[in-house]
């Protein structure tokens, strides 16, 4: 049988709570809408107060109660449950010394690489890592209180929107090798020097750095000098990934021979030629990020390259799907989940690079959170869809109009007020033969566009022209 995760008397010596009767959990959850038999639920406050679900967590299964005040069933009683949950997660982490962790942030790509990274920790032993965008205040102590005592190596993520968020995270895990993918755009609207201050916020990740501990930096980038500072100042061992001679893993080629990619580079001067599941060219040096923070968790480059070589992409992040249409079929490229001028420039040349038997058709919705320079940086995405030669694009949101009213008339396919009266517009025009990349901040429901692309193949081809 299985160690339990948690008893009620370790969480009572972890939380600084008292037993009210005893237990033992076998994951730990936050949310009765995902509760699984045997979990610990944590009765949060927040928009509603997690007290008021506790008797739908014990329904669910839950085998105990962290709380705040008495409840009917086991549970342990603190006086704040959100910081008995950071206190659940340190113990966590100092009950298993031996695990080497590691920490993705980034302005872009931290969900995938994380997940990447971790197909290459499961590989070489027992792995755990943050499940879907686990990265904030609540999500990075929640994964690491579900670190099982055996583990031998995980993987989190850590986001932020302002100054000061990533700091005590990465305190929290305190890794051994912390990457960030890049710098970028995004949430420049929190900060008042803007991309400078978004890569001053990236770089308090290198403030929870084990001693000695590993910082992979991505020399492409503008904000590389300034990341490389933070890193040194901490006294990390600085790993780079690029196109650069001098990067300890440099991409050298990426090509798209069909519905996979081959990644030509080299690895601390070795040669390496390898396939991946994914199509997007930021996959070229998201998979040398990738190599360097395994390696520097000790996994062996044969495991990461076979991590690599079977990751697939994950929802409304890169995934493709054959749709039926009325005399054949369409291509989807469902890049939904979030959207940002880097991902969007990023994602438009990839559908350019690629071969399509008829059109390519970008169905984009409102970038969000760019402050005052909104405007412009959605107009400026024209450049790289003409660049792409994109044959029609279709535009949702009050943001993208500022894009449909830089478009030459022959490129447009049509502008609605939101996604959802996009939709069915872009329903109508696909045809078959078609390469459809759907993309933009979830904010801005760009997944109500892919959902009813979906929806035609469901329907059995009903649809198109």
């Amino acid at each position: 049988m299985a160690e339990p995760l948690w008893t009620a008397d370790e969480i009572a010596a972890a939380t600084g709570g008292k037993v009210a009767g005893g237990f033992t959990a076998g994951g730990v959850s936050i949310d009765t809408r995902t509760i699984e038999p045997g979990d610990l639920f944590v009765a949060l406050a927040g928009v509603r107060d997690g007290h008021e679900f506790v008797a739908q967590a014990l329904a669910a299964g839950a085998a105990g109660v962290l709380a705040s005040r008495p409840v009917d069933g086991a549970a342990v009683i603190v006086d704040d449950t959100f910081q008995a949950l950071e206190k659940l997660g340190v113990a966590a982490r100092e009950r298993a010394p031996g695990v080497r962790r590691g920490a993705v942030t980034g302005s872009v790509g931290k969900t995938s690489v994380t997940q990447a990274i971790m197909a290459g920790l499961t590989l070489a032993g027992r792995a755990h890592s943050s499940v879907k965008s686990y990265n904030n205040h609540i999500g990075v102590p929640l994964t690491l209180a579900r670190m099982p005592r055996d583990a031998e190596r995980a993987v989190f993520e850590i986001g932020m929107n302002h100054a000061d968020e990533i700091r005590p995270l990465a305190r929290f895990v305190r890794p051994h090798a912390a990457v960030v993918t890049t710098v970028g755009p995004v949430h420049v609207e929190n900060f008042p020097d803007g991309e400078a201050g978004v890569a001053r916020a990236k770089a308090e990740i290198f403030e929870g750095l084990e001693p000695g501990g590993v910082a992979v930096l991505n020399a492409d980038n503008r904000w590389f000098d300034l990341l490389k500072a933070e890193a040194e100042k901490v006294g990390a061992v600085v790993r780079t990934f690029g196109t650069g001679e001098a990067c300890d893993a440099r991409l050298i080629d990426f090509q798209v021979p069909g519905g996979h990619a081959v990644v030509q580079a080299r690895l601390h001067g070795k040669a390496l030629d390898f396939p991946i599941l994914q199509t997007g060219l930021h996959w070229g040096l998201n998979s040398m990020a990738v190599l360097l923070m395994l390696e520097a968790l000790d996994v062996d480059l044969n495991d990461g390259l076979a991590a690599l070589g079977s990751f697939e992409p994950l929802a409304g992040r890169g995934a493709e799907k054959r749709l039926r249409v009325k005399g054949g079929t369409v291509t989807l490229i469902d890049e939904s989940y979030n959207a940002n001028p880097i991902s969007m420039a990023s994602a438009i040349a990839t559908l350019g690079a690629r071969a399509a038997e008829g059109r390519r058709i970008v169905a984009l919705t409102d970038m969000l959170e760019l402050g005052e320079d909104a405007r412009g940086f959605h107009a400026a995405l024209a450049e790289p869809l003409e660049r792409a030669r994109i044959d029609q694009v279709f535009c949702a949101g009050p943001l993208m109009k500022s894009l449909w009213d830089a478009l030459p008339p022959t490129r447009r396919g049509a502008y609605a007020e939101s996604a959802a009266e996009l939709a069915p517009q872009v329903v109508q025009a696909v045809e078959p033969g078609d390469l459809v990349m759907v993309k933009g901040s979830n904010g801005s429901k760009a997944g109500a566009v892919a959902q009813a692309l979906m929806a035609l193949d469901s329907e059995g081809g009903e649809g198109g022209r």
